[in-house]
């Protein structure tokens, strides 16, 4: 895939709309990519996350452990998901295992890369920001929505 391609992906993330091309040039030049194969883990579940992935090809399986030991799916990732957002900002466990579904292909985007961003484009850091306020806001409204079943 050509930079511009990742770029164009790039644009789609919610997380990324609406930055600009200059700062997804610039988490396009500097991730890494990878190739990971059917049946193989892009990361598992409870292990440190120092980076996030976006998925530019194929599909991820995310599932959990349940206690007794059995494997649970519990949603399918497809091309232009973000794995692993919080990692971008602060050390976090991962929540799932992530299985490739099919031959599938990443962008592994790492936390000093998102700070690099964050740094030289003050724009984008402020995008962020409102985005993650936003997301708060929405999580808050929807479990006070949820309280009348806990009372």
């Amino acid at each position: 895939m050509a930079l511009i391609d990742d770029i164009r992906l790039l644009e789609r993330v919610p997380l990324f709309q609406g930055m600009g091309e200059e700062p997804l040039r610039l988490i396009a030049f500097g991730a890494d990519r990878r190739q990971i194969g059917a049946g193989h883990a892009l990361f598992r579940e409870k292990s440190p996350a120092e980076c996030a992935y976006v998925v530019t090809r194929g599909s991820f399986e995310l599932s959990t452990v349940a206690k007794d030991g059995t494997s649970k799916v519990e949603a399918v990732a497809g091309a232009g998901t973000l794995l692993s957002e919080l990692a971008l900002v602060t050390l976090v466990e991962r929540k799932f295992t992530a299985v490739a579904a099919e031959d599938s292909d990443v962008i592994r985007i790492t936390r000093s890369l998102f700070h690099r961003l964050i740094e030289e484009y003050p724009e984008a850091a402020q995008l962020i920001e409102n985005r993650i306020r936003e997301n708060i806001a929405n999580m808050a409204r929807q479990a006070a929505a949820m309280l009348h079943r806990f009372s």
